[in-house]
């Protein structure tokens, strides 16, 4: 299912006009995920491997592979989709549920990844889950699904969940893949400010997107961030500029 212009179903609202970030949270779902035509090649490493929460199976069942193949078949026709919610997706167990959540956001199947995602939160075994929202996060993200992205961020406190490392680096992440330098560095702030710490990735994505003069002074407040947030900063740094040894030199000053 292509990206170009993605149209996600109506389930968590998309006011094209939202700003982010806020100190307030609203009821929202995504209607549809704009497009970007950004030339700028970001590189949000260290995925060296899929991050793999517990609560995911290693095998689908029969059910779950079913399930993921119709709705695939249905996609296209809308009254279709819903009969096979109706009559397959709804009936599934939670494990079968989650799992076909998880194969669907490994084949970037976006649409029909957030239309699951919404039914799971409809069961009533459902309690809020952030390791399910930073899937999903860095499922849109991906996908350059910035305001999609915004709006599951919202969705998640309004859900009682608090963002962690991972759910404000997933942000952070997608600001910078369309090139929106200044809410990614905004939003590595409120990581901080939230009380969160930095990680290795958080670091890696800030150093490798500020290449320019204009956030010099910025670069080397991250490079600090990685001497009282990391155990080994030297190396860590040189691990980067070994990955990425086209880039600017990321010495500790």
């Amino acid at each position: 299912m292509g990206l170009g212009t993605v149209h996600l179903l109506p389930q968590l609202g998309l006011n094209p006009k939202f700003e982010f970030p806020k100190n307030r949270t609203r009821h929202l779902s995504i209607s549809q995920v704009p497009s970007s035509s950004s030339s700028l090649q970001v590189v949000c490493g260290l995925r060296n491997r899929a991050r793999t929460p517990l609560w995911k199976s290693r095998l689908l069942s029969t059910e779950a592979i079913q399930a993921v193949q119709s709705m695939k078949l249905a996609a296209a026709t809308p009254d279709a989709l819903d009969r096979v919610f109706k009559t397959r997706v709804s009936r599934l167990l939670k494990r079968d549920l989650l799992d076909a959540l998880a194969e669907l956001q490994r084949q970037n199947e976006v649409e029909l990844a957030v239309k699951v995602f919404n039914q799971a939160r409809k069961e009533v075994w459902y309690t809020p889950d952030l390791c399910m929202y930073n899937d999903m996060l860095r499922m849109l993200g991906k996908n350059k699904a910035v305001e999609a992205v915004e709006m599951m961020f919202c969705e998640l406190r309004k859900d009682g969940l608090e963002p962690d490392t991972r759910a404000y680096t997933e942000l952070m992440g997608a600001y910078f893949k369309v090139g929106t330098v200044e809410k990614g560095i905004e939003t590595y702030e409120l990581l901080k400010e939230s009380g969160c710490v930095p990680d290795k990735l958080a670091l890696a994505i800030m150093l490798r997107n500020l290449k320019d003069t204009k956030h010099a002074d910025i670069v080397k407040r991250v490079k600090k961030d990685c001497q009282l947030y990391l155990d080994g900063p030297e190396e860590f740094l040189q691990e980067v500029e070994r990955k990425y040894p086209k880039r600017m030199p990321l010495t500790i000053v």
